[in-house]
């Protein structure tokens, strides 16, 4: 049978010496633990030689390990170099979440920003609510968060603010009893904001309709089944008119969120563009 070094489990190995074991390497990766070990048993097999042994709870190359790691790292340098060379990028990717407010606006821009400033990086995105981001942070299946909302913690930086919006179906009237608000399913910083404006100009008000997505908001609010207070960075959603009869909410803080152990290089590029863009009239909503 023959045997065959491949690209990916070359890279696996490489990653288990850089970030210092099997499972920061599945987390750089966005592979399970099982996969990492998999790639190392196929380079063994391989080989026939064994390339990492357990000394407690760490990993450490053998002689033989360290010897092919060595070749790893030019192999791929040579293979990445070769992809670039017919304008294939075969860098790494950095996944980034991000709640539905404005993504429509704002990710573009970063993604056109870092494609500048980190050209052997690719971007993906993951859309989800706040909670859910920081569980897969947390576990490493995303590299960034982008939250709304102020946050002391250490892995989070404050990139600029995001100003609210009052929206309504077109023709909608104001009731005269309370104010009937669309919005998120609780916990959500959107819906936070918007009672505590209404609640602290001393205006009654309910909730109309909840959803869990953006486009659930979006159609109960166009269904004239209330009013939603939205981050739009200027852009009015379909079927939508602003409306300028409620005291308009307190910008929220955007907050972005990194990986314990991600590069500091990549958060200081996202962070910088971010504030970039953030700090252009378009982003304010101007």
């Amino acid at each position: 049978m023959e045997k065959v070094l491949d690209i990916v489990p070359l890279r696996s190995l490489v990653a288990v010496a850089d970030r210092g074991g099997f499972q920061r390497a599945a987390t750089h990766l966005h592979l399970s633990q099982a996969a990492v070990s998999q790639h190392v048993r196929r380079l063994e097999a391989a080989t026939g030689r064994r390339l990492v042994e357990r000394d407690g709870r760490r990993s450490r190359f053998t002689t033989d390990g360290t010897h092919l790691l060595g070749y790893a790292r030019r192999i791929l340098a040579l293979h990445d170099e070769s992809l670039r060379t017919f304008g294939v990028e075969a860098g790494e990717v950095i996944v980034i979440g991000s709640t539905e407010h404005a993504a429509a606006q704002l990710l573009p821009l970063l993604t056109a920003a870092l494609e500048r400033s980190l050209p052997d990086h690719r971007v993906r995105y993951r859309l989800d609510r706040g909670t859910a981001l920081r569980e897969a942070l947390s576990t490493g299946r995303i590299d960034l968060a982008l939250l709304l909302g102020a946050a002391d913690d250490p892995r989070a930086t404050p990139v600029g603010e995001l100003e609210l919006t009052w929206y309504a179906a077109e023709g909608w009237s104001r009731p005269a009893g309370p104010v009937p608000v669309v919005a998120f399913d609780s916990p959500c910083a959107l819906r936070t904001a918007a009672l505590e404006t209404l609640a602290r100009h001393r205006i009654p008000a309910e909730m109309g309709a909840e959803a869990n997505q953006l486009a659930g908001v979006h159609a109960a609010t166009a269904a004239g089944l209330g009013v939603a207070a939205l981050a739009t960075l200027g852009t009015t959603p379909e079927g939508l008119v602003h409306r300028g009869d409620l005291p308009p909410p307190p910008p929220l803080p955007l907050t972005l969120w990194r990986r314990q152990d991600l590069d500091p290089a990549v958060t200081w590029h996202a962070t910088t563009s971010l504030r970039d863009l953030l700090a252009t009239p378009l982003a304010r909503g101007a």
